[in-house]
């Protein structure tokens, strides 16, 4: 493992070998440190002992799935690394699964080399972008941004790196409707993810911080977008 690799420094978890070789010696010659691990045992060990910058999983591996792997480092090792998931499904319900398990995004085999380097960037960029430290609140619903904790009437809730940027930028507009062009902009730039990735993110983020309490915040204005506000409270406007 390497810390002076300029572009950031990869875990690559695929098991398919001519692709890892493949992915690996791109990122290579791109500036990245590539670390790798063949099944998900390996690759999760990898990533709870190591810091890196971007975790590249494939969906399906031997010993353990990148699924399973992905949920064990957000729920149990409480790790926040990016993770870009790689899988051969095309279907919602697999992309939804992917992204609740915890990863940050993910592409669609076969893909574009190029297109899994710049999401692996986006993901950096996004990942060291530095926020000002405050603390948001809307109801019972506490975000600290120095710390990047989550509460909501006193219970800890765990996001993704996506799931905490998309909370931080509706609770500063709050109760601001915010577009879903203006919150793609803001998250991926112009590397825009496809129609499901949004919507698959504030459905996560809905069950977290919506679901299991008495009171809705997070809202979908038909037409117009998305906003996290206490309605008995806020303006409707």
């Amino acid at each position: 493992m390497r810390r002076d690799d300029p572009s950031g420094l990869i875990l690559l978890v695929e098991d398919n070998r001519n692709l890892s070789e493949m992915v690996g010696e791109y990122l290579e010659s791109k500036g990245f440190g590539v670390d790798y691990a063949s099944d998900g045992l390996d690759g999760y060990r990898l990533a709870v002992d190591n810091s890196y910058d971007v975790i590249v999983l494939d969906l399906m591996l031997p010993r353990l799935d990148g699924t399973d792997l992905c949920r064990k480092l957000r729920n149990e090792a409480k790790k926040s690394t990016p993770v870009l998931m790689l899988t051969a499904r095309d279907t919602l319900n697999d992309k939804v699964t992917g992204l609740e398990a915890g990863a940050d995004d993910y592409l669609v085999k076969p893909f574009a080399i190029q297109e899994l380097e710049a999401r692996v960037r986006a993901l950096i960029r996004r990942d060291r972008r530095q926020v000002s430290a405050e603390v948001l609140k809307i109801a019972d619903l506490v975000l600290d941004t120095a710390s990047l904790r989550v509460t909501r009437g006193g219970q800890e809730i765990f996001l993704s790196p996506i799931g905490l940027r998309l909370l931080t930028i509706l609770m500063r507009e709050s109760p601001r409707v915010v577009t879903r062009r203006d919150i793609e902009r803001e998250i991926w730039g112009d590397g825009l993810p496809d129609s499901d990735t949004l919507r698959s993110h504030l459905y996560n983020l809905r069950k977290c911080v919506d679901r299991p309490f008495d009171k809705q915040l997070l809202h979908t204005v038909q037409t117009a977008g998305y906003r996290i506000a206490d309605l008995e409270t806020a303006p409707t406007a």
